[in-house]
């Protein structure tokens, strides 16, 4: 395995190599697009089930996630990206199977439920090891210079998968059920394990020693708490607009989805420079700021339209967070540890991801879904405020 040569890399165009690479990123998150919209819906109105239940078994893949991140990590510094990718996709095939054998047990809701609940872990695995891998294939193919267009063009990649994968996956399971969804999964998933075995094997060849994983993750730990914290208004847009729309009797749910993801790309597009421009913590501030005051105008709306407007403006403030956080995180450790840097700095928008259900969950149980917004957005202000305590704390 060996990457590409200086020549290779400037013969070619950064912005399209790169996106050879994060196409992987854009298939993964197109199957968890799938069902993300239709499944607390399914849980809930057909299984029968609570919506404390329903964000729980969401959040299980984010459990999982987080529980393989660093194990990816570790095989992309040990062996290469290409081997993760190769195993997530295998994961992402095998999560729609599971998810095609749950429809069909949807009149038995217990065991539909529990077969559902392996088909998140299987979703979780193929996103853990799918995560930071493209990214870290992409970075050794064009140099660590393009580090943070690498992560922004992943970011891009994953969100806007999800843009397209949520309301199609609404579309096919109006029209033929959410069995439908799983054999698409199937087929996405076996189409990127033969795209990902047809690429060239590349390998860092860093020779610095690698630090163990935990010293690593408590090195990124401080900017990966802020990406928690701002991770969870998109948590709670994702996991649970759509019940919170049918609470007040709103259509249009999965529009808000794509708002917002839409948005996202725009941010990502338009503004990326600004973290080379501004750096990052600046960055993140500012786009903290943002993506509370959309989450603020969110809660306070009183017709769809409003909240679309909310939705848009949180999905702008999120676009730069994790590319502003990423790069300041991975500066801070040698190269050789890049990809369990990246791994492990992932944890932390999967541990947000996974902690989104069952919180806002228990917030919409306890005290009605009116409230879900307004706590989400007191969770992203207190990540504006860490890192602005960080930034001061750097000077």
């Amino acid at each position: 395995m060996q990457a590409y040569t200086i020549a290779e890399i400037s013969s070619s165009n950064i912005r399209l190599t790169i996106t050879k690479f994060v196409a992987f990123t854009f298939l993964g998150y197109f199957t968890i697009g799938l069902s993300l919209a239709v499944l607390p819906v399914f849980i809930h109105h057909q299984l029968g089930y609570s919506p404390m239940i329903a964000g729980i078994v969401i959040s299980l893949q984010y459990v999982t996630t987080f529980l393989f991140r660093g194990y990816a990590g570790n095989i992309v510094d040990k062996k290469g990206p290409k081997p993760a990718v190769l195993i997530g996709m295998g994961g992402f095939a095998l999560s729609g199977i599971l998810l095609f054998v749950a429809y069909h047990l949807q009149n038995i809701p217990a065991l539909s439920l529990g077969v559902l609940v392996l088909t998140r872990f299987m979703t979780g695995f193929g996103e853990g090891l799918i995560g930071a891998s493209p990214v870290n294939w992409a970075i050794i193919a064009v140099g660590d210079q393009h580090t943070g267009k690498a992560i922004s063009f992943n970011g891009i990649a994953s969100y806007g998968a999800l843009a397209v994968g949520a309301p199609l996956g609404v579309i096919l399971h109006n029209a033929y059920g959410i069995g439908s969804i799983g054999l698409l999964i199937i087929v996405v998933g076996v189409t990127g394990f033969f795209y990902a075995r047809s690429q060239k094997a590349l390998k860092g060849n860093n020779k610095e020693p690698r630090k163990p994983f935990l010293q690593v993750l408590k090195t990124v730990s401080p900017y990966g708490i802020c990406l928690a914290l701002g991770g969870l208004g998109f948590g709670t847009i994702s996991t649970f607009i759509t019940l919170y729309y049918s609470s007040l009797n709103w259509t249009g749910a999965v529009l808000c989805l794509s708002v917002f993801s839409v948005l996202f790309i725009v941010g990502r597009l338009i503004f990326g420079r600004s973290i080379e421009t501004y750096g990052g913590m600046k960055t993140a501030i500012a786009c903290l700021a943002m993506e509370s005051t959309g989450l603020l105008i969110l809660s306070l709306a009183t017709n769809p339209h409003v909240a679309l407007i909310g939705a848009g403006i949180a999905g702008l403030g999120f676009s730069l967070i994790f590319p502003a956080l990423g790069v300041e995180a991975v500066k801070r450790v040698p190269a050789s540890n890049q990809g369990a840097a990246l791994g492990g700095y992932g944890l932390f928008i999967d541990l947000s991801l996974g902690l989104t259900g069952p919180l806002v969950g228990g917030v919409a149980s306890h005290f009605g879904m009116l409230y879900i917004f307004p706590f989400s957005m007191a969770v992203v202000f207190t990540g504006f405020i860490l890192a602005v305590l960080i930034q001061y704390k750097r000077g």
